[in-house]
């Protein structure tokens, strides 16, 4: 498919058209300046034309502030990846010198650019636009992404070549999601992992704010991986732009297949890791959790055996969870989280026949080891079957379910992990009369 970069100076409404085009609302959107960071990646589709958008941050020149020269990279790294280019400007501003210097930019590279005057939302604007011709750039299309005002006509110039196709390829992809704290290491994995700068990466917590997707498709893996924002506490939580980036987090666990819960082996486990984790396990995805960081530990010969007791200890009841030692920076067993990840995913979407359900597990349940009698009667399981759900869910129909104790749940789920291997999955068992 064909790439399209929004580009153009902060706060001119780059996040706001990717989210018209992309018909979601995956970009966070605030009137503060400098709110996209990292390239933000999605896909849309006009008259049967397909292809991807980049959202990226405002691009500033000459600025010493450790972001925007972030973020400067970033769009660079968009404009060398699209195919065409949309440069935003805004009709409430006019024609600003940081316009000058980005159209400046894109004249000097051979891709075909779009000029774009967003925030034009009645017809006395439209007298502005004549002052954008001096940016040399051809004509411009008059839009008001919030409203969606003269969105179709710049559509149709933009798609007019390109070839119609399929909808994404990537549609189907098992959904990875990178979550932990701020400041833990996850788009540095990411980085690491794609062999590319992905996401920006400073030693300030809350670096990355919206979530962002990547494709990694390299060593016989194929992914869509998605960094997420830390998750702090409720409390810690004052402004409106971090409300969004955790709302993001929440939705990319909700929407994800399997999460990589990343803990800072340099600050042990904290009860928002394991707020983290609770959150993972309620929506029923599986779950790796990977202690970074681990060069930073001083060790001995049982420091990495008494770190992972004390992880599962904490986690319990569900704790046949995998547990990775790694170092980002160091690239130790990084590819072990894909391995594992890849593993814990064909987990979750296992099905087991009801023979074979009835089969091996039947005679457990009826002879070796039945439930408990209770109040002097017995409860006798008949019959054993798997539920047509996204992830592991299996009906046991019998006489008295009222009388199956949790101890005996935990038994029959533990039973079943060993038996067809459910190593990192949440898995539900109800017991049914028949």
């Amino acid at each position: 498919m064909n790439i399209v970069a929004l580009v153009g100076r902060p706060n001119v409404g780059k996040s706001t058209l990717f989210n018209r085009l992309t018909q979601t609302r995956d970009a966070i959107v605030d009137p503060t300046a400098g709110v996209t960071r990292d390239r933000q990646y999605g896909h849309s589709d006009w008259n049967g034309r397909h292809f991807s958008v980049i959202d990226t941050g405002g691009y500033v020149i000459g600025s010493d502030d450790q972001f925007e020269t972030e973020i400067r990279r970033q769009v660079s790294l968009a404009i060398d990846e699209a195919d065409t280019i949309l440069f935003l400007v805004d009709a409430r501003d006019g024609l600003t010198p940081m316009d000058e210097d980005v159209a400046d930019m894109l004249r000097r590279q051979p891709k075909p650019v779009l000029l774009v005057v967003n925030k034009v939302d009645n017809p006395a604007q439209m007298d502005a636009l004549g002052e954008f011709y001096a940016l040399g750039l051809g004509d411009p299309y008059p839009i008001a992404s919030i409203t969606g005002s003269g969105t179709g006509e710049l559509l149709d110039a933009l798609v007019h070549d390109f070839p119609v196709g399929d909808p994404d390829p990537e549609d189907g992809l098992p959904r990875i999601a990178i979550v932990g704290r701020p400041n833990v290491g996850k788009s540095s994995f990411i980085n690491m992992i794609t062999g590319e700068h992905r996401s920006v990466v400073t030693p300030i917590a809350g670096t990355t704010r919206d979530s962002v997707y990547s494709r990694y498709n390299l060593f016989g893996f194929d992914f869509n991986f998605v960094d997420t924002a830390g998750l702090r506490r409720k409390s810690k939580v004052s402004e409106n732009l971090e409300f969004y980036s955790v709302l993001r987090s929440v939705r990319s666990i909700e929407a994800a297949d399997v999460c990589i819960l990343m803990l800072d082996a340099s600050q042990g486990l904290e009860q928002q890791d394991l707020n983290i984790f609770s959150l993972v396990q309620r929506n029923n995805k599986g779950v790796v959790i990977v202690v970074n960081k681990w060069d930073l530990v001083e060790k001995d010969h049982n420091t990495h055996r008494d770190f992972e007791e004390l992880i599962r200890s904490r986690i319990a009841p569900f704790d046949d969870v995998p547990i990775i030692f790694t170092s980002v920076i160091n690239k130790q067993r990084i590819f072990k989280v894909l391995e594992t990840a890849r593993a814990v995913y064909e987990a979750r979407s296992r099905r087991i026949s009801t023979a074979e359900l009835n089969d091996t597990l039947l005679p457990i349940v009826k002879e070796q080891n039945p439930p408990p009698s209770v109040k002097g009667k017995w409860v006798k399981i008949k019959y054993i079957t798997q539920l047509p759900t996204p992830y592991p869910q299996f009906v046991f129909f019998c006489n008295l379910p009222q009388y199956v104790r949790d101890p005996y749940k935990r038994f029959v789920e533990n039973r079943m992990r060993e038996l067809w291997d459910f190593h990192g999955v949440p898995m539900t068992i109800y017991f049914r009369a028949k």
